[in-house]
């Protein structure tokens, strides 16, 4: 099942359950991807899906981020809430030592040797873990690695 038949299918769960968190939730995913499908003037593929998917994922934790440097706590709780609920339609996150592995394989295929190569070896890494790894943990293994 692809994920907009996934979405739309939570969403009916989600109305009879009157679980408004959740049911507003998938109508934004539901929103940006169709706003993503416009920009892009054709049907969105799943690594097009994961994209739009990991900058909302992103948001919501930068959000929560300021939220909790602010002592808002009240708010801190809804965009964790959300971020629950955007979990369940991400690929299953790698662990630190998987991304350790990922990044030492990457590191020796781009043959990169200092750090002036970082560029080099977050661009053909990322394509591989998209979706699957925070960006600032692949970015500090690759800085300590090279």
């Amino acid at each position: 099942m692809g994920l907009l038949a996934q979405l739309t299918e939570d969403m009916k769960t989600a109305m009879k359950a009157k679980d408004k968190e959740t049911l507003s939730v998938i109508r934004m995913v539901k929103s940006a991807l169709s706003n993503e499908q416009i920009k892009l003037g054709h049907d969105l593929t799943a690594d097009d899906e994961m994209t739009v998917l990991s900058r909302e994922m992103k948001q919501r934790v930068e959000e929560l981020t300021s939220y909790q440097e602010a002592n808002r706590e009240d708010l801190a709780e809804g965009i964790q809430q959300q971020i629950a609920v955007l979990n369940k339609y991400m690929p299953k996150q790698l662990s630190e030592s998987e991304v350790e592995e990922i990044v030492k394989a990457t590191i020796s295929e781009v043959g990169a040797t200092s750090k002036a190569d970082m560029g080099k070896v977050m661009g053909a890494l990322m394509p591989k873990i998209k979706g699957k790894a925070d960006g600032k943990l692949v970015s500090q293994k690759v800085q300590s690695l090279l």
